[in-house]
């Protein structure tokens, strides 16, 4: 899944679901899911209060997980193309916006507005994404960097004024929180 190693991944999925601050079970979409590894890092760490739903475009990757993870539901749609009715707390995009391939960034940003709009408004408290810091030590032409002021205005004009962007993990990327509604910490 491009993740170069695992204890990267580890702390990238911690950090995806710190968003989670409820005691109470919660219903995650694991949007983007690939070949299921949120689900195997929940199963590791015990965490009984999520309830995962992962959801990919692939069927490939889809029959894959239904394999390995069964009892699990997994979903194969393209959210932007198909009515879908899932309940889910948070989505939860852990690289899905990370590379923009041969894309323009342009291109990139408007694919990405869109999903996050969608995300947004099926679920029930917020989002958790992340994408690649514009300040880094080096770029790729394949990656998408997107500047932090450039993030606020999309959340703000089109999200919620309920967020956090967080660049406290290590890594050359950031990881941002869109709530519903103020959390109470």
């Amino acid at each position: 899944m491009d993740w170069p190693n695992v204890d990267d991944l580890n702390r990238r999925f911690q950090v995806m679901l710190d968003i989670c601050t409820d005691k109470a079970p919660v219903n995650i979409l694991d949007f983007g899911c690939g070949n299921g590894l949120l689900c195997s890092y929940l199963k590791q760490t015990q965490m009984d209060n999520i309830r995962y739903t992962g959801l990919d475009i692939s069927q490939k990757f889809i029959d894959f997980c239904r394999t390995t993870y069964p009892g699990i539901p997994f979903i194969c749609s393209d959210i932007a193309q198909e009515s879908i009715e899932i309940d889910f707390d948070y989505a939860i995009c852990n690289g899905t916006f990370t590379e923009k391939l041969d894309l323009t960034f342009d291109e990139m940003f408007d694919f990405f507005s869109k999903t996050l709009i969608t995300l947004f408004k099926k679920s029930k408290k917020g989002i958790a994404f992340n994408v690649m810091s514009s300040h880094v030590d080096y770029r790729r032409d394949d990656l998408f960097h997107v500047p932090h002021d450039m993030m606020a205005n999309l959340l703000i004009n089109d999200l919620s004024r309920h967020y956090v962007i967080r660049n406290d993990y290590g890594l050359y990327e950031y990881t941002v929180y869109v709530y519903k509604e103020v959390e109470q910490v």
